[in-house]
């Protein structure tokens, strides 16, 4: 008993209240969104049988488009969740050392946990806006390192991590831990704001890089349960094939077939999104600049989330203990900062979710939480 570590993150697929506001993702898509008017015509046919353990090859050559890699390279996941435990399980034995990063999505750390990897941390802090320091890295590397897990863009903070920096990574993991691999998991890489440039995938850094991602973020389809591994590897991959056979045997043909249509439109979808994303991104800057006598943050290089503080000169610990307990009858809900590891006063602000007029009234009804939490402190 006891496998995966319990984390309050869990609530955010529970109720939702009226201001959603602790959510990393965009609006869902409908089934109308991806096959038009008329899904019986389309669906009517679909043999509901097996899947192959590998993945549709149709589907495996529209991911390998977006990042660069042969559909070979690709391995099909019941979400990107999927992949994060795959990759733990098949590349760390109990007592291998894995090497992390935080605040980090806290499932992927639990992941780590329950194959029984020893976890080596690097803190990373809000008043370097989370950018990662290689040397910090080369502390924690040893000939018993056999993963080295990071996000990015990371998730709460949605900063990237530098192309150079990862680059630097690579290198000073062949000289210290040379059987060791790089994960980086690059489910927000294409939520792009506006017109803003999308960073390629960093999985062409060398052989030892694995990518994963999935449709529930960037493309608005989590309930489709549809994510990927990239690996390079051939060994590593075809281990990975053999361990999602013997946990899931195949993805859903349905689910991989959905995946398809998301992907053939991945163009119109993403545009849609991306400028939804630009204009929310604005909204909360000003909220942000408004209201800096209470808050700061951390701006985001991509996604639907960034990190916010509580000052520490306006808001004690009692005090950011209240902030919490006042949000709920309030209808708001934020993502607590320690659920990722991070401290208290730190919160993710997910700003993707709803449409600007409802973010405008949900960070509106917020900051009247700070300037009353303000005076009580």
């Amino acid at each position: 008993m006891g496998k995966f570590s319990s984390n309050e993150i869990i609530s955010l697929i529970g109720p939702t209240p009226r201001y959603d506001l602790g959510e990393s993702v965009g609006p869902d898509l409908s089934l109308n969104d991806v096959l038009g008017s008329d899904p019986e015509a389309s669906l009517g046919d679909l043999a509901l049988g097996y899947g192959t353990a590998q993945g549709d090859p149709r589907l495996r050559a529209l991911i390998a488009d977006a990042h660069g890699v042969s559909a070979d390279d690709v391995v099909v996941t019941v979400g990107g969740m999927h992949a994060l435990f795959l990759i733990a399980f098949v590349v760390c034995d109990p007592g291998d050392e894995a090497v992390v990063a935080s605040p980090m999505f806290p499932l992927a750390r639990n992941a780590l946990q329950a194959v029984g990897a020893t976890i080596r941390t690097v803190p990373l802090s809000f008043d370097r806006g989370y950018q990662l320091d290689v040397a910090d890295f080369g502390q924690r590397l040893s000939e018993r390192t056999r993963l080295v897990s990071l996000a990015s863009p990371q998730n709460p903070s949605g900063v990237a991590t530098p192309r150079a920096i990862l680059r630097d990574l690579v290198a000073l993991m062949a000289e210290r831990c040379p059987d060791a691999y790089l994960l980086l998991d690059e489910t927000y890489r294409e939520a792009a704001y506006g017109d803003d440039p999308v960073e390629p995938s960093a999985v062409d850094l060398g052989p030892r890089v694995i990518s994963c991602a999935s449709l529930s973020k960037c493309h608005g389809a989590p309930g489709l349960r549809l994510g990927w591994a990239i690996a390079r590897d051939p060994r590593l991959r075809e281990q990975l094939v053999v361990a999602k056979f013997n946990t899931v045997v195949s993805c859903s043909p349905l689910d991989e077939t959905l995946a398809m249509r998301v992907l053939e439109r991945r163009d119109h979808i993403l545009g849609d999104r991306r400028r939804r994303l630009g204009k929310n991104l604005a909204l909360t800057a000003d909220w942000v600049r408004d209201n800096d006598a209470f808050v700061e943050w951390v701006r985001p290089d991509a996604g639907a989330l960034c990190c916010v503080r509580l000052k520490p000169a306006v808001f004690d610990d009692g005090a950011v203990d209240s902030f919490y307990e006042t949000l709920a009858p309030e209808g708001i809900r934020v993502a607590n900062g320690r659920w990722f590891g991070d401290e208290a006063r730190v919160f993710r602000l997910g700003f993707g979710l709803p449409p600007a007029a409802e973010l405008e009234a949900a960070v509106t009804r917020l900051a009247a939480v700070l300037r009353r939490m303000s005076r009580n402190a």
